[in-house]
């Protein structure tokens, strides 16, 4: 299996900046604190897969004081988010990864059940498929995986609307290809989205 590249998309876990949908429920210290922790999380999942290279996609640039005090491992490729909407940013950064001759994996750190073994169940099934995608109960999805690239899966999506997921699977079957529809997981966006926290992870940030 050739090598597939994850592409983390992170904000700077800061107060103010991150999960600003939950500081109701959180406060801003304890949104930024739990956009801390799925952040190292997330990345920790991707480094354990073992699939590999892992490309962290943040904004704003690594070198904004906003990610001081923000460890993270030397083994993690960082980059700069593109200009444009969530669409135009994800599609550079698959596009790049693919023009390496990679296959690639778009994830965020939002969802709770990110893990190495469903970003390694991910990869193979690239194996067999032009894509791979888990849908979110949102209506998002949580993973998108590719061997080839084209814009049309980024262009005029209707972005943090419950419409995402399905019109990038018909989009995908438009383009004729084959893909592979994984499990349906949770992201944590919403103050509702909370009770899908496990519980040590609630406990940390002060719930």
């Amino acid at each position: 299996m050739k090598p597939v590249r994850t592409i983390i998309f992170a904000k700077a876990p800061q107060p103010g900046f991150a999960k600003t949908r939950l500081i109701p429920a959180l406060g801003q210290q304890g949104a930024a604190e739990l956009a801390r922790q799925m952040l190292y999380r997330t990345v920790q999942a991707a480094l354990c897969a073992q699939i590999g290279p892992v490309e962290l996609c943040v904004t704003p640039a690594i070198s904004h004081a906003a990610w001081q005090g923000i460890a993270l491992p030397s083994r993690v490729e960082i980059t700069t988010q593109a200009a444009g909407d969530l669409g135009a940013r994800m599609a550079r950064a698959a596009q790049q990864g693919i023009e390496r001759g990679q296959a690639v994996l778009l994830i965020g750190t939002d969802c709770v059940e990110m893990s190495a073994t469903l970003l390694c169940a991910a990869a193979h099934a690239l194996l067999e498929h032009d894509a791979v995608i888990h849908c979110a109960t949102d209506g998002g999805y949580t993973v998108l995986g590719m061997r080839q690239f084209h814009p049309y899966l980024f262009v005029g999506m209707p972005w943090s609307t419950d419409a995402v997921a399905f019109i990038t699977i018909a989009r995908l079957g438009q383009l004729g290809w084959s893909v592979h529809v994984g499990q349906l997981l949770h992201d944590v966006d919403e103050t509702q989205d909370l009770q899908y926290l496990p519980q040590a992870w609630k406990s940390d940030v002060g719930m």
